[in-house]
């Protein structure tokens, strides 16, 4: 590990600056929200109508197929008609969808339901994280990512506690994580003045993004998989090993608490150690967690401690890989890597939800940890042979 360096105080931001960053995190922890809410609620609605796990696990993957096909357009569009605007309309896209979930009850309907909400969700995650890279100082740009995944992860713990407040029967849920994500897209539009400029880039094709930081990447690989099939199923597998349906939920939340208090201190150290072995150590970790979970499965307060520092550490593999990204490209380059990295993510969403079903179908309950700790392993398997190849220079993230 290489010898912390000190960073100094953030540099001069100007207030637009300040604005714009403050704007861009509410936004998207207002999605964070609806998008927390969504998952288990629509995960238990499901299990509640008799579908099997693989099917809930393949209609949630449709989030990943959503993802993979609009990344691509994501910077043009931006480029075309502005950040500020492609933003709040693909907010409010996915608000209106998500009160489709319960007016349209086919399950048939369902796959382009999920299509259309999570076309949106992508646009905001890779629009808003552009804006928040952008503008973030470089020499505080890791501090400036775990502050991000910190809101972040407060909305996300929100979704799940409003449905122990709610319930899943109704349409309260679906009202409330629709007009959340709905009214945080109007800040955006009132500053629209101050919106991130992507004019700059490099003619470079959106592919060759997918493969410029690898070690990012894949790290948004496996978290798109863990994080999609793990908020989808984890309340199933709480069922499943008898807990109720709002102690289910719970699950949920434990992960979500422990993003909330780890990504601070992640994102610091991304500033000042080698963010290649901040990958490993998370994919240490949830390897271990995910080894864990079968035996304490049963006892809930034992079990919410492993999700906490479990779900910290996962996180971590977002906020490391966006810090990288951000001192690695600047401009249309920057937006389009960020494009790349959650596409990436989204193709381990479609992976990885269809995946643990499965495992979970194959081994009830217990699949869905030994199908994550595969995942986990893979990664740290394949980061060791790669620094092992590449040797690591002072501060790399590569």
């Amino acid at each position: 590990m290489t010898t912390p360096s000190k960073p100094t105080a953030f540099a001069n931001i100007t207030p637009a600056q300040r604005r714009g960053m403050v704007v861009a995190i509410s936004a998207i922890t207002g999605v964070g929200i609806g998008l927390s809410l969504s998952l288990p609620l629509l995960g238990i609605i499901l299990e509640s109508r008799g579908i099997s796990g693989t099917w809930i696990g393949i209609n949630t993957a449709m989030a990943g197929i959503a993802a993979i096909a609009i990344s691509p357009f994501c910077t043009p569009l931006a480029r075309r008609f502005g950040a500020s605007t492609v933003l709040a309309a693909s907010i409010w896209i996915s608000a209106v969808t998500l009160l489709g979930f319960y007016y349209i009850e086919a399950f048939w309907a369902w796959f382009p339901l999920r299509l259309v909400f999570y076309a949106g969700i992508t646009a905001a995650f890779v629009l808003s994280e552009f804006w928040i890279n952008v503008l973030a100082p470089q020499n505080r740009r890791g501090l400036v990512m775990g502050i991000y995944g910190t809101v972040l992860s407060i909305g996300f713990s929100i979704g799940p506690a409003m449905i122990m407040l709610t319930g899943t029967d109704g349409i309260m849920p679906f009202a409330l994580g629709a007009s959340i994500m709905a009214l945080s897209a109007i800040p955006v539009i009132a500053i629209k003045s101050d919106q991130p400029k992507l004019d700059s880039h490099s003619g470079a094709s959106f592919a060759s993004f997918l493969f410029a930081a690898p070690m990012a990447t894949f790290a948004a690989f496996i978290f798109g998989a863990v994080e999609s099939g793990g908020m989808a199923l984890l309340p199933i597998y709480g069922l499943r090993v008898g807990y109720e349906a709002k102690m289910a939920v719970l699950l949920v939340a434990a992960v979500a608490w422990g993003n909330v208090v780890l990504q601070l201190p992640l994102g610091y150290l991304a500033d000042i150690y080698n963010k290649r072995i901040l990958l490993v150590i998370c994919a240490f970790v949830g390897f271990v967690g995910a080894a864990i979970i079968p035996f304490v499965a049963t006892n809930i307060v034992a079990m919410m401690i492993v999700l906490f520092v479990w779900g910290g550490f996962i996180a971590g593999f977002y906020t490391v890989g966006l810090t990288h990204l951000g001192s690695r490209f600047q401009g249309g380059d920057l937006a389009s890597a960020n494009a790349a990295f959650v596409m990436m993510y989204s193709v381990g969403s479609v992976i990885g939800p269809a995946a643990i079903g499965k495992g979970m179908d194959v081994w009830s309950p217990h699949g869905m940890a030994v199908v994550v700790a595969v995942f986990f392993g893979a990664y740290a398997l394949l980061a060791g042979w790669r620094m092992l190849r590449l040797p690591s220079k002072s501060g790399s993230s590569q």
